[in-house]
């Protein structure tokens, strides 16, 4: 005699009616190309306001921040691994960074530790996340002359005249995935790189299986990413990226790394990931 099938759980009765209300449906290459209409900013107002309501926990290692705080030393990690790639060192002292996105600050104050350091240039649209950054920079005298924050985003910085004016390091850390049109974002990150300089983001691969981690697991169920946080449609892979920057924009030596968030150890790179979720992208500017 045939066993009947017991009935589901409320629980998991709320968690199908919530995975097929959620379930992303199929977006051909989201690496969105020049559009047609010219925007004048790549600020979107929703995302400021998402994340001025979330400033107050930007330095707390147990808040919301905590997946970015324990991603800050690989993103160090990945840098060195570009400067050690190229055939010339880069200089071992007045190095200048351009951190865009920077939020709170977790990445600029960092980086304007380091004695290679000359100078940080951090930008954000944020304002209430932006004053969070200056308050807690203040602690630190180290800082005094080495970083700067600035309320405004890429295109409302003046243009670069001289490559002295460009910066070495142009990161975007958790940046592209919230930028509407990245090619155009990308088109004028680019004048402020100076020749040899190089571009590194980290991001997340438009799969199924970031949806399934950073959508419906870390945002709707377990809650360690604020609901709202990420669009599983601007999600970006590493191949849309590496055609932009190659199809002849002056730019050469691709580099890639996956990574996974293991809980209880942190982010751990492992090989291949970037076609799954997680990862970080860095290209090297023609000399």
């Amino acid at each position: 005699m045939a066993m009947a099938t017991p009935p589901l759980r409320p629980t998991s009765l709320r968690n199908l009616n919530l995975l097929l209300r959620t379930a992303p449906r199929f977006v051909q290459n989201q690496f969105r190309a020049q559009s047609t209409t010219s925007s004048k900013s790549s600020v979107n107002p929703t995302e400021v306001s998402h994340f001025n309501a979330l400033a107050s926990t930007w330095w707390d290692p147990q808040g919301s921040s905590r997946l970015l705080h324990l991603m800050n030393p690989l993103r160090h990690d990945f840098i060195r691994s570009c400067h050690a790639a190229q055939a010339r060192p880069p200089p071992t002292s007045g190095l200048r960074y351009l951190d865009i996105g920077c939020g709170g600050g977790i990445f600029a104050e960092s980086a304007a530790r380091l004695s290679s350091t000359g100078l940080v240039t951090a930008i954000d649209p944020s304002p209430e996340v932006l004053a969070v950054a200056k308050m807690h920079a203040r602690r630190d005298p180290r800082l005094s002359g080495k970083l700067t924050y600035l309320n405004t985003s890429i295109e409302g910085l003046s243009k670069p005249k001289s490559a002295e004016e460009q910066y070495d390091i142009l990161s975007l850390f958790e940046v592209i995935e919230h930028i509407t049109h990245p090619a155009e974002f990308l088109d004028v990150c680019k004048d402020f790189v100076k020749p040899g300089g190089w571009i590194v983001m980290s991001t997340i691969a438009r799969t199924w299986m970031s949806w399934f981690t950073t959508k419906l697991v870390a945002e709707d169920i377990v809650g360690i990413v604020p609901r709202g946080t990420h669009d599983w449609e601007q999600y970006v892979n590493e191949q849309e990226l590496r055609a932009y920057f190659l199809e002849g924009r002056g730019w050469n030596s691709p580099r890639v790394m996956g990574v996974i968030y293991v809980p209880g150890l942190g982010w751990k790179e492992v090989s291949g990931s970037e076609n799954v979720g997680n990862y970080f992208f860095a290209i090297r500017k023609d000399e």
